[in-house]
């Protein structure tokens, strides 16, 4: 199976990000599984054997015209406060995300995966929340055969490749606050970003049809 992976970090921003440097590990480790990484700055670490595509965001559908991927993964994104204006955030959230995701249908990809938010939707009054809803919805209609949305809460572990006060200010308090919340509000809960990425090597290999929407719990069933 041929997979490509688009990584700008965020949930995964312009350099290989939290999700997307586990990601690759584990699925430079599955038998049969040829890996490519479409990035705009070659990471400074490879797993061996993982085929590094390096080029201007611009060029991404010539890249992926060349992969044909079986399966797409996106774990694309941005902060606001990286992105330092709604219009810069968009332009990563939305149309990298999207337009990624189009060059892949089109160089025959069947499968695509995508690291999203807890909450998001198409209609939320949230700026964040609506983009990433707003995204999904237009990968929902390209015709994949299969569409995995993931949409995990508070992002924890790993190396993050800059420093977010308030972040991690959230991940110290994690612990505590994801006591209070139970019920229908443990999916904003924290998860480590292995499991996220281990969630995604697994259903890189699932098969099947139809959209699927994955939050913290089903996250955590499908990294074992």
């Amino acid at each position: 199976m041929k997979g490509s992976a688009n990584e700008a970090d965020g949930h995964c921003r312009a350099r290989q990000g939290l999700v997307g440097k586990q990601l690759v590990v584990d699925l430079a480790g599955q038998v049969g599984v040829e890996t490519h990484i479409l990035v705009r700055r070659k990471p400074a670490r490879v797993p061996a054997g993982v085929i590094v595509h390096e080029a201007a965001a611009a060029d991404w559908p010539i890249e992926v015209a060349a992969i044909k991927p079986v399966v797409a993964i996106s774990c694309l994104g941005t902060t606001m406060r990286t992105a330092g204006s709604k219009a810069a955030f968009r332009a990563v959230d939305f149309d990298l995300v999207t337009g990624f995701a189009s060059a892949a249908k089109a160089a025959g990809a069947q499968h695509m995966i995508a690291v999203s938010s807890v909450g998001a939707s198409d209609k939320a009054s949230n700026f964040y929340l609506k983009t990433k809803g707003e995204a999904e919805s237009a990968m929902a209609q390209m015709g994949f055969g299969r569409i995995d949305f993931l949409r995990p809460g508070l992002l924890t572990g790993g190396e993050r490749p800059e420093s977010r006060p308030g972040e991690s200010v959230a991940i110290m308090l994690a612990p505590l606050t994801d006591l209070l919340m139970v019920g229908g509000l443990s999916r904003y809960r924290s998860i480590p970003a292995l499991a996220v990425a281990q969630a995604i090597a697994h259903l890189a290999l699932a098969g099947g049809q139809g959209k699927h929407i994955h939050e913290n719990d089903a996250i955590r069933a499908l990294a074992g």
